[in-house]
């Protein structure tokens, strides 16, 4: 299983040629997919009153992780790594990425330099 960052999702979205997208790419390696709610948030706020039913039906089969108590302990962390290292990231990107750690998930993004600086991270394409 993987953990989907919001970009993967918008650009499979927004491809006309579907199969082009990098979450087709992905159906080659993996065949199960989770989001966290913080994508999911991200999605309903980004999105028309008609593209939800899109979306809905589209994630009937993925996992969606809360962002749960073990996720926070998560993002505490890595936001205290941060500071000290003087570095900065969207507070949603920190709970995606504290999501995914906490679940022991990689992470799919086409965002990588807002998560590559978060260690016990791993990143993919």
């Amino acid at each position: 299983m993987i953990l989907l960052d919001t970009s993967i999702l918008i650009e499979l979205f927004r491809k006309k040629i579907k199969s082009r997208s990098t979450y087709f790419q992905l159906l080659e390696t993996y065949s199960e997919f989770a989001i966290s709610t913080i994508t999911y948030f991200e999605i309903g706020v980004g999105s028309k009153g008609s593209d939800m039913n899109f979306w809905n039906q589209f994630l009937e089969n993925f996992e969606i992780y809360p962002f749960d108590q073990k996720a926070s302990v998560q993002a505490i962390e890595i936001f205290q790594y941060l500071k000290v290292n003087n570095r900065r990231i969207d507070f949603a990107d920190l709970q995606i990425a504290a999501t995914a750690i906490s679940r022991n998930l990689p992470l799919s993004t086409l965002n990588k330099k807002h998560f590559e600086i978060i260690p016990n991270l791993e990143v993919l394409p």
